[in-house]
């Protein structure tokens, strides 16, 4: 009889202490399993999160300011520098953001390149309807999804550069309404949408698209500041800023050190805990796969002689073992992916309220490794064991 035919008969002859076996198994990966599950789902759902952030990384211009004294006396500051930025500093920023983001991410391929949103802005003030208003020019496309948060309360959102969408505070103190045309520094503009309050200054702003500002007051090819969102965990953000200013001219970079910390240590966190938990599961499955193999060649004290007493080598009975423990590795990574991508989706959304939790083809392969190198382990030194088995002492059993 051929050694893979013997453990295939030993299998279902014991076939009870076999499912103890894969029970710890089971056990071990489907916890892993599912925590790796909840941990991915949990991840897209905190990332969405921290988008309501808005901006983590603010380019000013570069100006600089000197207090100026003379004989002790204080005669006030001078500044320096200019207050814009030229616009076509704008894409060297993304650049450099784009580029450090996707090498610390490990992005090569360009299809998948990520595209951080950079949002230039003109800041003006202007009198509409007799009252002085700051109007803010806007790449509208790349505001919105930096501002994940805004809401239109009524009208519809900018999309062509003679419209306006007035914070909720303005429309409210100039009466504005959806369809109103005005006059802005001799520019036409129609009011298209209000925002729903959002607790900021954007409340007390109206925004108009880049090209349009830039017209109505004179400021062609210049911006007053660039809003960017760098979503990486695996960079800083510091580290996009001080490339920022070594590499483009007459710019400030600043980040906004709450936002990247917040984002760089929450994920962590959360991780470190998911891996720890998936660590100590493993290991009580891997010591009671261990416990039921040991038991398993005390039971078969007789067998293990009676091959020895035919010429069975030490290294055939090992095989016997690893053999057997693939078998167990294989099927309880199959059930241990099934039943904890199940219990993902029931624990999921106690964890992260309101996730989205689905399968992850992926991780069976990971589940097959984790199971039959758990299981491979755990046999070793019961098979270690019952190579030193003597015919003498499996004739005592009888």
């Amino acid at each position: 009889m051929r050694l893979h035919q013997m453990v295939a008969k030993d299998i279902v002859r014991r076939k009870k202490r076999v499912l103890y076996a894969m029970l710890g198994v089971v056990v071990g990966t489907m916890t892993v399993i599912s925590i790796l599950t909840v941990s991915l789902a949990g991840e897209a759902k905190i990332y969405a999160q921290l988008e309501e952030y808005g901006a983590n990384l603010v380019v000013l211009p570069a100006i600089s300011q000197f207090d100026l004294e003379l004989g002790g006396l204080e005669l006030g500051a001078v500044t320096v520098g200019e207050n814009y930025i030229p616009e076509y500093k704008v894409s060297e920023v993304r650049q450099i953001t784009d580029d450090m983001v996707n090498h610390a991410l490990g992005i090569q391929d360009e299809r998948n390149r990520y595209a951080a949103p950079v949002a230039p802005r003109l800041y003006a003030s202007a009198t509409v309807k007799g009252a002085s208003v700051q109007v803010v020019g806007i790449d509208a496309v790349e505001e919105r999804k930096i501002k994940t948060w805004w809401r239109v309360h009524e009208g519809k959102y900018i999309d062509e550069s003679d419209e306006a969408l007035a914070g909720a505070w303005v429309a409210e103190l100039l009466g504005l309404s959806s369809g109103e045309v005005l006059d802005l520094n001799g520019v036409g503009i129609t009011v298209v949408g209000i925002l729903k309050e959002t607790g900021s200054d954007d409340d007390y702003r109206m925004f108009v698209p880049l090209g349009t500002a830039q017209e109505a007051f004179g400021k062609e090819g210049m911006v007053s500041s660039v809003d960017v969102r760098a979503l990486c965990t695996a960079c800083p953000v510091e580290d996009i800023a001080d490339e920022v200013n070594m590499m483009v001219s007459g710019v400030r970079a600043v980040a906004v050190k709450q936002i990247a910390m917040t984002e760089m240590t929450m994920m962590e966190r959360v991780n470190r805990f998911m891996l720890a938990l998936a660590g100590i599961t493993l290991a009580v499955g891997l010591f009671g796969v261990v416990n039921t193999m040991m038991t398993s060649v005390h039971e078969r004290i007789r067998d293990i002689g009676i091959m020895r007493a035919v010429g069975a080598s030490r290294n055939q009975i090992v095989k016997a073992f690893i053999y057997e423990a693939i078998v167990v590795g294989v099927v309880g990574g199959i059930l241990g992916y099934v039943v904890g991508t199940l219990l993902a989706f029931v624990i999921g959304p106690v964890i992260f309220e309101g996730i989205s939790v689905t399968y992850v083809p992926q991780y069976l392969a990971l589940s097959l490794v984790l199971a039959i190198v758990v299981a491979v382990v755990a046999t070793l030194y019961p098979a270690f064991r019952a190579t030193r088995v003597r015919v003498a002492d499996s004739f005592r059993s009888l």
